[in-house]
C-alpha cells in the first residue's frame, strides 16, 4: 500500500481551498483519508500554510510520499530541512 500526503479539494468555485491529508494513492483526491496535517488556502496574501508539524514528520519518517506540491509546501515551512537532521 503506498501512502501518499497530498492535497484534498473544498470549498466553492473559483475560491479553492485545502486540506493536507495523508491517503492511500488509490483512493479519490477529496475521497477518504487516513489522516489530515492540516490546511493550504491559497487566495490569501500570502497564501495561508497552518500544517501539524510533529505529525507530518511522524509520516513522513515511516515512508508516506508527498507530492510534488506538498513537498514545496513543506520545504517552505522547513518540515523537509527538519527531516533531514532527525
Amino acid at each position: 500500500m503506498a501512502v501518499k500526503i497530498r492535497l484534498a479539494r473544498g470549498g466553492a468555485k473559483k475560491k479553492p481551498f485545502y486540506q493536507v491529508v495523508v491517503a492511500d494513492e488509490r483512493y479519490p483526491r477529496d475521497g477518504r483519508f487516513i489522516e489530515n496535517l492540516g490546511q493550504y488556502d491559497p487566495k490569501q496574501n500570502p497564501p495561508m500554510v497552518n500544517l501539524k508539524e510533529e505529525l507530518t514528520l511522524e509520516w513522513l519518517k515511516k515512508g508516506a510520499q508527498p507530492t510534488a506540491t506538498v513537498r514545496n509546501l513543506l520545504r517552505d515551512k522547513g518540515i523537509l530541512a527538519k527531516l533531514q537532521q532527525a
